[in-house]
């Protein structure tokens, strides 16, 4: 990938910009004061993963990190079970109710069925779940009373990642940016949605044609490697979609990203690509050289404040949502590539940001937490 001397120098100067302009990506809400709370008495804390596992480095891994410093700040042992596939989400649930869990958080989208069933078995728990709004019937409220689902509009962040990397894709001449995901549902498919319409803003804006590949926002079709594992049909899609021509790529789902990277690797192109959930860079440094930027939420925060809050006998079971505006998602630090971005971009960036967040600019999904 060339780059010019100018660009590196403007891109350097203007990164600056973005870091403090983008600051309140990094970052989600603070814990308030009941971090320095005594736990009530008996309080046990209780989470169970997806398939995905703890060393996912992505929503498992960080809802565990979450639950892991509230537990140390409160000063208790929490009981914490991993899924090994769906099978194992009802038995890890009635393990943690037997085990006398106070409270028990669920990790992922798929375990919405089982954690409603067992909170209305046990309506004097609390429970909590990561990205889902626990609304089996659609009916636009909670199944269950007793659960207070962890959302996050991604989408926000997505479209900031989007149009990073049509301004990526566009400064090289080639123009192709793609996507893919694991499955197919909305905590997926809404890193997706932002992803493409902040391609299409950057298109607008410049006058450009970046082409978008793996996913379409209107018909809501694209493609996907059926699960979140890392394994060789994770990588045969990421080559399906680098085939493309593609020089910016996007995996939402896990682990597929070290598929991906694989991929980039092999392919012996200078091909990046966007991380999601947790900042990669940081995350897994071993993709650190062909990752872009990743379009993060804050995962670890929504669940510590939430077992913080519960532990000092303030839970609540209104959903809590993450946004640009409260530092629940954001866009990550470019790293080693700071220094080669295009001219401007970061100050673009830092004003479509702003412009979330007034609600000047509407950037919504599908997907996105009602």
């Amino acid at each position: 990938m060339t780059i010019s001397t100018t660009k590196k120098i403007a891109g350097a100067a203007t990164a600056a910009g973005l870091l403090v302009a983008l600051a309140g990506c990094g970052s989600a809400p603070t814990a308030t004061s009941t971090t320095t709370a005594p736990a009530v008495a008996g309080f046990k804390p209780c989470i169970v993963s997806d398939a995905g596992g703890w060393n996912d480095k992505s929503f498992n891994e960080y809802a565990k990190k979450g639950l892991d410093e509230a537990a140390a700040t409160l000063g208790v042992t929490p009981v914490e079970v991993q899924s090994s596939s769906a099978n194992d989400y009802a038995p890890n649930l009635e393990s943690l109710v037997a085990a006398n869990c106070t409270l028990i958080v669920s990790v992922g989208f798929n375990l919405a069925a089982d954690t409603v069933k067992s909170a209305l078995a046990n309506p004097n728990l609390q429970y909590a779940i990561v990205d889902d709004s626990a609304d089996l019937n659609n009916d636009g409220k909670t199944d269950a009373p007793n659960i207070k689902p962890l959302l996050f509009n991604t989408v926000e962040a997505g479209y900031l990642g989007g149009y990073a990397a049509a301004a990526w894709s566009a400064q090289d001449g080639v123009n192709k940016v793609g996507t893919f995901g694991g499955m197919q549902i909305p905590p997926v498919t809404i890193f997706m949605d932002g992803f493409i319409d902040g391609v299409q803003k950057y298109n607008t804006d410049k006058g450009a044609n970046v082409q978008t590949f793996g996913w379409d926002v209107a018909s809501q079709k694209g493609v996907f490697t059926g699960g979140f594992e890392a394994n060789d049909t994770a990588k045969q899609t990421a080559k399906s979609i680098l085939d493309q021509g593609v020089d910016v790529i996007l995996p939402v789902g896990g682990p597929i990203y070290q598929s991906a990277a694989q991929a980039i690797k092999e392919s012996g192109k200078n091909t990046v690509m966007l991380g999601v959930d947790s900042d990669l860079a940081v995350a897994d440094p071993s993709v650190a050289s062909v990752l872009l930027t990743s379009i993060t939420k804050h995962v670890d925060n929504a669940v510590r404040d939430t077992v913080i809050a519960a532990a000092a006998g303030k839970y609540d079971p209104t959903p809590y949502v993450g946004t640009l505006a409260n530092g629940g998602v954001g866009l990550a630090d470019f790293h080693d590539f700071t220094s080669k971005l295009p001219a401007g971009l970061t100050d673009e960036l830092a004003k479509l940001q702003s412009e979330i967040i007034a609600g000047t600019l509407t950037v919504t999904s599908p997907s996105s937490p009602k």
